[in-house]
């Protein structure tokens, strides 16, 4: 099937033109968000029309720019419809992943957007490197500093004659001032000999 989406970014636009052209180029369904702008998160009919598609289906836009947020967003889109095996068409753009010119023009976006990252991720870990030899190093500090650590290790292993802890983790996170997620987290960490 052909299913077929249009967005008009003002409740006064006129959708008819973006259905016409769907219509004409043999869409099965539309779904039609109003009122919604390019920036907007959430399109109800988008993740409709998403979740209608089945394998084998062709999504048709009119203009990437009618589905996607940004070119980061197409890329991420045009890849979940690849794995689902459903096939992309953008009419103004002459893209159309059932030929070889309109999977090599996806290619060559999804080419940018690995090489884009990798230059992010070789740049972190430049400034991890940085960072390590001035002695720094990354994430986030500990909330607990070297007394609360040993304020929480000695409460959770005080134990009472019955054998039983005597302190609850929400007391001991009360105690130092933490969140209990923080002492669970602190205690997970194997303790150093």
């Amino acid at each position: 099937m052909r299913i077929g989406y249009a967005r008009v970014s003002t409740h006064g636009q006129n959708d008819d033109s973006q259905v016409d052209e769907l219509t004409a180029y043999g869409c099965d369904k539309i779904f039609v968000d109003h009122g919604i702008s390019g920036r907007h998160a959430s399109r109800p009919e988008l993740d409709k029309a998403l979740a209608y598609l089945r394998e084998g289906d062709q999504f048709v836009i009119t203009r990437m720019s009618r589905a996607m947020r940004s070119l980061k967003h197409m890329i991420t889109l045009a890849e979940e419809l690849r794995e689902r095996g459903i096939d992309l068409v953008v009419l103004k753009q002459a893209i159309d992943t059932t030929t070889p010119q309109g999977r090599l023009v996806f290619h060559l976006l999804a080419a940018i957007d690995e090489f884009q990252r990798e230059l992010i991720v070789e740049g972190t870990l430049e400034g991890l490197e940085a960072a390590r030899a001035r002695g720094r190093n990354g994430g986030r500090p500990s909330k607990l500093n070297e007394r609360a650590q040993a304020t929480v290790r000695r409460m959770y292993d005080a134990l009472g004659d019955d054998g039983k802890r005597l302190h609850t983790v929400e007391e001991i996170a009360a105690a130092v001032g933490v969140h209990r997620t923080t002492v669970y987290a602190y205690l997970r960490k194997p303790v150093a000999s």
